[in-house]
């Protein structure tokens, strides 16, 4: 076995999951589960069948993901965020047929207790605030925030706030790494890394 996984976790029979992954406390892995390399999925979480994780992804503590999501490389999702499969659940209405799928690309952050709406992407880079509801689509770095989320920033590849109006043309530099980028429209782009 090339991935460590807690005595109380439970992996079902036909999961694949990647080398040098870690599994916490009480968390349950389907059968119909790619989990990639170098992840680590936090205590009590759940992961359904065709859920498919990327490699160094982190999932904290008391995360479910449902049939459909898709979670690309490097992405982190916080402790307790929600992500949910039907836009419209009663409990005496049978939805199974109605699931959509979610895609998380590359490099995401998702704060703590934000709720992932079923049917969205959301962008490479993209933050999302903790406590958000995303209900659509959040482009590439965009920093979203508030219920409902609405686009509130700019961030880097390293998650650093850009200093950028909303839409429009400008240029800017990441803090931390030098990085420069050009916003065109709404439309954020790394030109360079130093």
């Amino acid at each position: 076995m090339s991935y460590w996984s807690h005595e109380t976790a439970i992996i079902d029979i036909g999961a694949c999951i990647g080398e040098g992954t870690k599994i916490w406390h009480w968390t349950h892995i389907c059968a119909e589960t790619q989990v990639g390399k170098h992840c680590s999925i936090g205590q009590n979480c759940f992961i359904a069948n065709n859920v498919a994780i990327g490699d160094r992804v982190k999932v904290q503590n008391n995360v479910s993901l449902y049939d459909g999501v898709v979670i690309e490389d490097d992405v982190f999702c916080g402790p307790s965020a929600v992500f949910t499969n039907v836009l419209n659940p009663r409990s005496h209405v049978e939805r199974k047929n109605e699931f959509r799928s979610t895609h998380i690309k590359r490099g995401a952050t998702i704060g703590a207790n934000a709720t992932i709406v079923c049917g969205v992407t959301l962008g490479e880079y993209c933050f999302i605030g903790a406590g958000a509801v995303v209900t659509k689509d959040v482009v590439p770095h965009a920093l979203v925030a508030g219920v409902p989320a609405r686009h509130s920033g700019w961030v880097s590849h390293a998650g650093e706030m850009l200093e950028l109006p909303l839409s429009g043309n400008a240029h800017a530099t990441c803090p931390r790494t030098g990085d420069r980028y050009s916003l065109s429209g709404n439309k954020l782009t790394r030109q360079s890394a130093p």
